[in-house]
């Protein structure tokens, strides 16, 4: 008989895969980031228990296009400044990816906030668009032209903060009662991530944040445009859970996975199947 290719794999071949996947080479993508002072409140509002504000109110966008071999990868994050345990790092809340590979590993592995979605890096000359855009909305673009190479930066270590957790099975998400809205306790983790950078330059342009009912990051203006740079760098990720979160402190905040919260809020599907 043919193998039944839905079957159960063999040790030997998941010991492979895990072998292949922790042998991967250096992957260089080149990303415009731009960085900007937004709304104190703003920025307090969405970070979830236990996160913290920082010292400064900052946005960051990352918006990337990636040398995957055999196929390219447009990849995104939209993220805030955090501070958890005495460590300061970023808390994405949307990271738009172009396929499904970059997004399934990312959201069940690690929680991180991935979506399907569009992105574009174009470059012509001096002048540089970046974009991110989700049901036919852009709802981050960055333009500009380049005015200077910058300095390469030593490697640098820098932490994501994500929440991995799954919606209550029996619907439970009113975090009232027995119900604490999760099948398992949420745990938050810490992604440490190695960064190599071979060519820096910076962007003299713009931020545009367009209004989404999908994407809401017009509620984190851009107050202080800090700066914009593109890039050509290289990345290693590793991630640890660092602590099991209140349930209830997490509920109100998870709507922010995903485009309609009824999903989570009113309970499963009758007779679905």
């Amino acid at each position: 008989m043919a193998r039944v290719r839905y079957g159960a794999r063999t040790w030997a071949e998941i010991a492979a895969a895990r072998t292949a996947g922790s042998r991967l080479p250096d992957i260089w993508s080149t990303g415009v980031v731009a960085v900007w002072e937004s709304d104190p409140d703003a920025v307090a509002a969405v970070l979830p228990p236990p996160l913290k504000p920082t010292g400064r109110p900052l946005v960051r966008v990352n918006i990337s296009k990636v040398d995957l071999p055999g196929y390219p990868l447009g990849a995104g994050s939209f993220a805030v400044a955090a501070a958890h345990d005495g460590v300061e790092g970023w808390y994405p809340l949307v990271m738009p990816m172009t396929h499904e590979r970059a997004l399934v590993g990312g959201r069940e592995v690690f929680g991180e906030p991935k979506k399907l979605g569009e992105v574009t890096v174009e470059r012509e000359g001096l002048v540089v668009r970046a974009a991110l855009a989700r049901h036919g909305i852009e709802f981050v673009e960055v333009r500009g032209a380049v005015s200077g190479p910058l300095p390469l930066p030593e490697p640098t270590r820098k932490t994501d903060f994500y929440f991995k957790f799954l919606p209550a099975v029996d619907g439970s998400g009113d975090g009232s009662g027995d119900g604490s809205g999760f099948d398992a306790g949420p745990v938050l983790v810490h992604c440490v991530r190695n960064e190599k950078v071979r060519k820096l330059e910076r962007i003299t342009g713009d931020v545009v944040l367009r209004e989404s009912m999908y994407d809401p990051v017009a509620d984190l203006p851009v107050r202080e445009l800090l700066g914009i740079t593109i890039s050509e760098k290289t990345t290693d990720q590793k991630g640890t859970v660092v602590e099991r979160v209140d349930p209830r402190a997490l509920l109100p905040y998870i709507h922010q996975r995903y485009d309609d919260p009824r999903q989570i809020h009113d309970g499963p599907p009758q007779g679905s199947a």
